[in-house]
């Protein structure tokens, strides 16, 4: 059904149900498409004291001397530590609602623990939690003041309240709420009200089967969307069924039964919309995972490893791993997330205390869900391979691919969509990238001997993403700053060529007294040295530095460098070509336009450039579409790239990661889906695909080669930039141990020169009989004079 031809909310109450489910479910693939989520949690209940008394509740209790009346700090952190080793993201903290004005024990408990409220009390434990086990804390106090929800904010990474009902009846007497002063509608829509002023990711939900009507339901649904509309910061509603318990007062009372769950969950959906989050827990309705999802819900809420449901203890919490099964039964993927959810997470800025938003940055990933791995660039080896639960491919997804294969443009959505494959579509997407690798390329893995220069580590530019450059006098990061001579630089190319080389690579910071001569010097010093290596050098931010400099056109400056013996550029300072990306990383260089400008104008005087992308910090699965299509219609125009070369964010002393700017790079499926989906989207512009073992580890690097990538790269000898970014990978990786790891996966070998030609049989002998390298010479800072350059 059409969302336009929805009836009237007054009359969903008559609308069959099969009909509501459908159109529930359908409504929910829109926004949420095959995930659910669910958050990986331990549940601390702080104090189980309440001055409220819902006829319903075991979870209030009253004051005993043979019990405190608040967890110890102690207690608290034991619970999160127990559950951050269970692998746990969230901290649930779960209490009643302000005990201390009724119980003059919880008074004296508080004052105890140097506190007058339960709130002030809940926000220090907040804090230790989140200092000490890094854990995200979830805080569910019950009403709250503007004080309290902003005080609380600085701590928790998402607060809640259940507004349950607005039926002003069940606060009567013979109502559930009756006596319970903090269940009134209008108190609790007060503070969902103020947490969104207060810009606070929040969770509410409705309680049904406690003596309300549908059409009352229906009512608080509304509410609950028309705050949303207002505030943009209800991040998940949740459906409760229900469920007598003994020693209430509703002991006896019907629960609802499974088709009133699903109505409910149903007309949830189709009130509240595709996007939001809609959640059942699923402990309180086992064995009916398949009906539920059915029904348009996309989130099973907390589940915790560690601790019980201390609301519902008699309705265990299913194992994960069950969970995951049963879900993929339903054809959906189950998907960890942490207690604020994407679409939060990806506007940190807004929604999160400081704090709170490094640590939100650090935990996630590109979409904004959990990290699922501990993997990181430059660490030395990757997951275990998650296992496949879905037992067909999602057909959209399918078709995708397939038109990626014959050649056709993607479009931007279709290419994010490549990119957020998980379980069976993951392996589909990477077995699809490994035969289209296979029908271009073969299984030939080819890799080039070369050195990398990196001529002056000083730079007046402010990337925020650079562990290399330095200033001119300072130490910092790793090493002191360096500027090295034209002799030091002919001296390395020189030992290079002995050593089998058949490149150099050269980049650098752009160092204040660099001129395009500067640049030229360089040329001719390496061509003085070795009239036959190949010169691979200077990005497009050097060449539009270098040419200002000279008050030349870029093709001008070009031309010069080219006559000079520049044979090809390498393809970096790209990093995301996406301006708004740009802005925050990098926001003094180039832009993409200048970016493609300058590609542009290498490519029309014959010099051929890589490209490259370096992902996983601030950016999303669109700014990556945005990227390769970019490079993919230039290489439609101009034929110039001869590789696309994934770089992935090292993050360990990257300045934006150290000031919680940034992630900690992507995660190992993301990587590898760089790489496959790079080789698809580019098919059949860009024919080769690079992987860095300098970032992905010779494991990962493998990995890679068996996803779309089809080339290792190049043997380095010097590799710089990437270990001061703190990489765990070696400086070099000699040819015979790059051709044990390609023949490992079943692949033949062949060394290439920089234009993937195939390399004299001499080069190849001379590089396997390689001496070791001298002792670098890392020429201190000086002022360069023009004309002695």
């Amino acid at each position: 059904m059409d969302e336009s031809q929805f009836p009237p909310i007054e009359r969903l109450e008559q609308m069959p149900l099969p009909a509501l489910l459908a159109a529930a479910s359908a409504m929910r693939d829109r926004g949420h498409g095959r995930l659910i989520s669910y958050s990986r949690k331990v549940f601390i209940p702080l104090t189980r004291l309440c001055r409220d008394v819902c006829h319903y509740c075991t979870f209030a209790t009253r004051p005993h001397a043979s019990r405190p009346a608040f967890l110890s700090p102690e207690e608290v952190l034991a619970i999160a530590k127990a559950g951050a080793a269970a692998g746990c993201t969230e901290a649930l903290f779960t209490l009643g609602d302000k005990p201390e004005l009724r119980y003059r024990a919880a008074r004296e408990a508080l004052a105890a623990l140097g506190h007058e409220t339960t709130i002030g009390y809940l926000r220090d434990m907040c804090a230790l939690v989140l200092r000490e086990t890094g854990l995200l804390p979830h805080a569910n106090p019950g009403v709250m003041t503007r004080e309290e929800i902003a005080a609380l904010r600085e701590v928790t990474a998402s607060q809640g309240i259940m507004l349950e009902s607005t039926s002003t009846r069940l606060c009567e007497p013979g109502g559930v709420h009756y006596g319970s002063p903090d269940k009134q509608p209008a108190v609790r829509l007060e503070t969902i009200r103020l947490a969104g002023e207060l810009r606070v990711p929040f969770t509410t939900g409705i309680l049904i089967g406690i003596g309300e009507t549908r059409a009352e339901r229906l009512e608080a649904l509304v509410a609950i969307r028309d705050l949303h509309a207002r505030y943009g910061h209800i991040q998940e509603v949740i459906v409760q069924n229900f469920r007598a318990k003994p020693d209430t007062r509703r002991a006896d009372a019907p629960e609802p039964d499974l088709d009133d769950l699903l109505w409910t969950i149903a007309v949830a959906r189709l009130v509240l919309g595709p996007d939001m989050n809609l959640q059942a827990p699923p402990n309180l309705s086992p064995g009916v995972y398949q009906r539920l999802v059915a029904a348009g819900l996309n989130d099973w809420g907390g589940v915790s490893p560690v601790t019980p449901d201390h609301v519902n203890p008699e309705a265990p919490w299913p194992a994960i791993a069950e969970l995951a099964q049963r879900t993929a039964e339903t054809g959906k993927v189950l998907v960890n997330r942490l207690p604020v959810y994407p679409a939060w997470v990806r506007n940190p800025d807004t929604w999160l205390a400081p704090e709170v938003a490094t640590r939100v940055r650090r935990m996630s990933d590109a979409e904004g869900f959990a990290r699922d791995d501990d993997w990181a660039p430059g660490t030395l080896e990757p997951p275990p391979p998650a296992p496949v639960l879905l037992p067909a491919v999602d057909g959209e997804l399918r078709r995708s691919v397939a038109r990626a294969e014959a050649g056709e443009r993607l479009g931007t959505e279709e290419i994010v969509r490549l990119f957020a494959a998980r379980d069976a579509d993951y392996r589909h997407v990477i077995a699809a990238a490994d035969a289209l690798r296979r029908a271009t390329s073969g299984e030939v893995v080819r890799y080039v001997v070369n050195r990398n220069i990196n001529y002056t580590n000083i730079c007046y530019f402010r990337c925020r993403f650079c562990a290399f450059s330095k200033g001119r006098t300072h130490d910092d990061l790793r090493g002191a700053p360096y500027d090295l001579a034209l002799e030091e630089v002919s001296r390395r190319t020189a030992e290079a060529w002995a050593r089998g080389a058949t490149e150099v690579c050269l980049q650098g910071g752009i160092h204040p007294d660099y001129t395009g001569e500067t640049y030229v010097a360089i040329c001719r010093a390496i061509k003085a040295a070795v009239p036959d290596m190949h010169i691979h050098a200077f990005s497009p931010l050097e060449v539009t530095q270098g040419a200002a400099t000279l008050g030349l056109s870029l093709s001008d400056f070009l031309a010069r460098l080219k006559a000079e013996g520049l044979g090809t550029l390498p393809g970096t300072a790209a990093e995301i070509l996406d301006d708004e990306v740009r802005a925050i990383i990098c926001p003094d260089k180039v832009n993409t336009a200048q970016w493609l400008e300058v590609v542009r104008a290498a490519h029309a005087l014959g010099l051929r450039t890589t490209s490259t992308i370096m992902y996983g910090h601030v950016e999303t699965p669109l700014s990556w579409a945005r990227h390769l299509l970019a490079l993919r219609d230039l290489q439609a125009e101009t034929g110039g790239f001869t590789e696309f070369v994934p770089l992935p964010f090292v993050h360990m002393e990257a300045p934006i990661y150290r000031h919680g700017r940034a992630r900690r790079g992507p995660t190992f499926r993301e990587a590898v889906l760089m790489h496959a989906v790079g080789r698809l989207v580019l098919h059949p512009h860009i024919t080769n695909i690079q992987t860095s073992w300098v970032k992905m580890g010779p494991a990962g690097a493998a990995i890679c080669l068996q996803s779309g990538a089809n080339d290792l790269g190049g043997t380095l000898m010097n590799e710089s930039i990437s270990r001061a970014a703190g990489t765990q990978h070696g400086q070099e990786f000699p040819p015979a141990e790059m051709e044990a790891l390609i023949r490992s996966i079943g692949r033949t070998p062949r060394q290439r020169d920089t234009l993937y030609r195939p390399v004299p049989e001499e080069r190849r002998t001379t590089s396997f009989a390689a001496t070791e390298l001298a002792p670098i010479i890392l020429t201190p800072p000086r002022k360069r004079a023009v004309e002695t350059v």
